[in-house]
């Protein structure tokens, strides 16, 4: 044994005396403490171990009950698109469980704490709002949307002779906005996170889940309007009447194809009726010429104001039917509530779902050849309109004639409503919107004001246009209906930036595939019998490119070499032009290059539509090798 002295403290009461301690030396007390130190640890380390582990069962949660979510959407999207009402109910159903288990999941007190943690928080708060997000969409968004598509009759909600009951669509339209505003309001959140300091397996969630909302809210948004604009835009509030103008792609305009066969649909409280029928050229010259904004007519001529066969040289639909309305109303005293433009691809869309149409029209009679059809179906109406008719009848008042009495039969059909495949019908009008095959203009402003959200509005400005959109158009300058046999091919090319600035060259090629005999096989009317200065069978095109606002053009390359070409503005977005005559046979390229491009986003094209398929248009991108 040994003792140990210790002084006492300054404040101890026996200060100036020594205390006398004696501990013993053979290490029990200071091992006892180790123990209870290390004891307190392994507890703490346990702990920890815990905590890291249930916040690990947490993460697993949510993430297997986002991806069952996931799984199920297409589950939902069959059972809407096969007008499943009581499966839509029980998918939601589901997806609303896996939803509230990940959301009940990431409100655990451990991982609550967790997203405090510097540094490593921010991924927790993300995963949060991911879950939060997720069930927000199914709660607010999907769930209303799935009670409100149960009580709609779709086949009764189209126009018909016998009218329409628009009042379930009227009922809807609330609950419709209401899930909009909540898939946007979740959508803002989930974009408001920064991504700068997330883990790469929190961050690439995170943007699929961006994705997936973007693409949501479009269709909501769109969704809501539509339900707010159907009833008044159908006639729930008095009589509507549309101008509906085909556009015919064998002579191509910018929008589509020079304005055809003319007519007016009235709507009154969904009742669908054919009115007055008519064609472009009918209309005659206009005295004075219809005034236009003054860019547009720098661009496109006065002709845009002068014949109804030229309104639509511009892209821009929406001045291009406000020209065709002032133009009706001075030639008919008629005042018309909109404009509706088709092309025959979109009418093969309608007769998609409508089913053939028999041509029985008594103005037929004596006019039609045995060689055309006497019924019309999505398979022939577009070579029919578009081409044979020009074979086989030879007067321009004869071909009139022939096109009246297929609006009338379409719209026949659609009006008696007895065959229509509802769902089909809304899937061809939605196609062919798309593809800017259909457009809509409203003489209301507050109407447009919403219709301008969308391609459907044909507008080359505005928030229907993407950021980094170029478009391509073109204008026939033969006098003819040459352009059936010319096959176009656009496609955008990225090229490496310049001080900072995007570069985009838009390549187009343009091939005749005329016959080598077009100048005596075909008729004088398609190729133009050469009155319009260009040699029977060659086609004369006006190609005109659109840039992004802001940006410039800088150069044209036709086959290859440098060529002048105008240079103009609309709309502040830089427009260039050249020409392009093809001899049957022949292909041109033409090469038009955009700098100083601000935008950073993707670029994208609209292309005029012409008789070929979309996707045989619309190359995919070419991305040019940069060094870093």
């Amino acid at each position: 044994m040994t003792e140990t002295h210790y002084e006492p403290s300054p404040g101890d009461k026996n200060t100036g005396q020594r205390k006398r301690f004696s501990a013993k030396t053979d290490g029990t007390g200071w091992r006892h403490r180790y123990v209870v130190a290390f004891a307190g640890l392994g507890v703490t380390a346990v702990l920890a171990i815990a905590a890291v582990a249930w916040i690990g069962t947490r993460a697993t949660i949510i993430n297997n009950e986002l991806e069952a979510t996931a799984l199920l959407i297409p589950a939902l999207r069959e059972n809407l698109t096969g007008n499943e009402p009581v499966e839509a109910k029980d998918t939601s159903v589901k997806l609303g469980a896996h939803t509230a288990a990940a959301r009940d999941a990431a409100a655990d007190p451990l991982w609550t704490l967790a997203a405090s943690i510097p540094w490593i928080g921010d991924n927790f708060k993300a995963i949060s709002e991911v879950a939060r997000s997720a069930d927000d969409v199914v709660t607010f968004g999907v769930d209303p949307l799935v009670n409100v598509y149960g009580s709609l009759d779709w086949g009764s909600l189209l126009p018909s002779s016998a009218g329409t009951n628009l009042d379930p669509i009227q009922k809807a339209s609330p609950s419709v906005s209401a899930a909009a505003h909540a898939v946007r309001a979740s959508a803002e959140r989930l974009y408001s996170i920064d991504t700068g300091n997330l883990w790469p397996q929190v961050a690439e969630p995170l943007q699929r889940a961006r994705e997936q909302l973007r693409e949501v809210t479009g269709t909501l948004d769109a969704a809501a309007n539509a339900a707010e604009l159907a009833p008044s835009m159908l006639g729930v509030d008095g009589e509507r009447n549309y101008l509906l103008i085909i556009q015919n792609n064998a002579e191509a305009r910018a929008s589509g194809g020079i304005p055809g066969a003319l007519a007016v649909l009235a709507l009154d409280d969904g009742k669908l009726t054919l009115g007055a029928q008519s064609s472009g050229s009918a209309v005659g010259a206009m005295s004075p010429v219809i005034q236009v904004d003054p860019e547009q007519q720098q661009i496109y001529s006065t002709r845009l104001g002068k014949f109804m066969q030229d309104v639509n040289l511009t892209p821009d639909f929406p001045t291009a039917a406000a020209t065709a309305q002032t133009m009706w109303e001075r030639k008919t005293n008629q005042r018309v509530d909109g404009v509706v433009s088709m092309d025959p691809i979109a009418l093969g869309y309608v007769l998609d779902a409508t089913g053939p149409v028999k041509l029985s029209d008594s103005r037929l009679l004596g006019v039609t050849s045995g060689d055309l059809p006497t019924e019309l179906n999505a398979k022939n109406v577009a070579s029919t309109l578009l081409s044979d008719v020009y074979s086989e009848i030879e007067l321009p008042e004869h071909q009139d004639a022939y096109f009246a009495a297929v609006a009338k039969e379409i719209f026949g059909a659609l009006s008696d409503g007895t065959h229509i495949d509802a769902k089909g019908l809304i899937k061809g009008i939605s196609r062919g919107a798309a593809e800017n095959r259909i457009m809509l203009w409203s003489a209301t402003q507050a109407e447009q004001s919403v219709i301008n959200k969308y391609p459907l509005s044909g507008s080359i400005a505005g928030p229907s246009v993407a950021p980094a959109e170029f478009g391509v158009y073109f204008n026939d300058g033969t006098g003819a209906k040459m352009d059936f046999h010319v096959k176009r091919a656009v496609q955008l090319v990225k090229k490496c930036a310049v001080d900072g600035y995007e570069q985009v060259t838009v390549r187009i090629t343009s091939t005749s595939n005329a016959p080598a005999d077009a100048a005596t096989s075909l008729p004088a009317y398609v190729t133009g019998g050469g009155i319009y200065g260009v040699p029977a069978g060659t086609v004369r095109t006006n190609v005109i490119t659109y840039g992004p606002v802001q940006a410039n053009v800088e150069t044209a390359m036709v086959d290859g070499a440098k060529t002048d070409f105008a240079a103009h503005h609309h709309s502040n977005r830089p427009v260039g032009m050249v020409t392009v005559t093809l001899a049957p046979g022949q292909s041109s390229t033409v090469e038009m290059t955009f700098g100083k491009i601000v935008q950073h986003t993707e670029p994208n094209v609209v292309v005029t539509p012409t008789v070929q398929p979309l996707r045989d248009v619309i190359l995919p991108t070419e991305n040019a090798v940069c060094n870093p």
